[in-house]
């Protein structure tokens, strides 16, 4: 059974425990040009190999995302991390049977066109091909150890800071990953027994590409698209 984890409402204060040495200008540049070069080179993946992945990468991956920022550093997040084959065929068949009604009429026209020059469909072999689903679960409210609620802030903005970085760490470590978000997700919190105060995030499916694995040809925005200087 998890142990419970109670807030610390009263956070001591201390000298920074960190404090990294300024490196000098020409470093940071290089350091920063390579951080963007390899991030450029991320892709979405819906073709996994089924070859294992060391377990540590994924949780080390999964540390980097628990230090993201939150809301009065409430920490509203659980990450489920799901091997067993036998849970990563449930979780396929219940999303499944949601896409398809969904790519049935239910996204609406406008949502299905912008879908399809990606090709998806309600097929979703990535959930049982990658060796690891990680379940994000936000969590809309603290229960304590009486089983009272109490209020999360900044749920939305908190968890999707830590899928962001989660998603750069495994990147970073040289894994694939997708965002799955198949809807609704309230399938997830019954099948994987979360409690009442959890609400399905994302399903991240974690390997290496297939070998035969192709991704859209995409065009990015370039910074000039996306910064305002003012």
């Amino acid at each position: 059974m998890t142990a419970m984890w109670t807030p610390n409402y009263g956070h001591p204060f201390e000298p920074m425990p960190y404090r990294p040495a300024r490196p000098p200008a020409d470093q940071s540049l290089a350091t920063a040009a390579d951080l963007r070069r390899r991030m450029d080179t991320r892709r979405t993946v819906r073709e996994f190999s089924t070859d294992p992945v060391p377990e540590q990468v994924v949780l080390d991956a999964i540390a980097v995302a628990a230090t993201a920022p939150s809301g009065a550093h409430q920490q509203p997040w659980t990450f489920v991390l799901v091997s067993d084959d036998e849970v990563k065929q449930r979780i396929r068949e219940a999303a499944e049977e949601e896409e398809r009604v969904s790519y049935q009429g239910r996204l609406g026209e406008e949502w299905l066109s912008a879908l399809r020059p990606l090709g998806t469909d309600a097929v979703k072999a990535h959930l049982t091909d990658a060796p690891y689903l990680i379940v994000v679960f936000q969590q809309r409210y603290f229960l304590d150890e009486n089983g009272e609620t109490h209020k999360h802030y900044y749920v939305d903005e908190s968890v999707g800071i830590a899928v962001g970085m989660l998603l750069t760490a495994l990147h970073l470590s040289g894994l694939a990953a997708l965002t799955h978000t198949p809807s609704p997700m309230r399938f997830l919190g019954d099948l994987l027994e979360r409690p009442r105060n959890e609400k399905a995030f994302a399903v991240i499916p974690v390997g290496y590409p297939a070998d035969d694995c192709v991704v859209p040809n995409l065009v990015r925005k370039s910074l000039d698209q996306v910064l305002v200087r003012r």
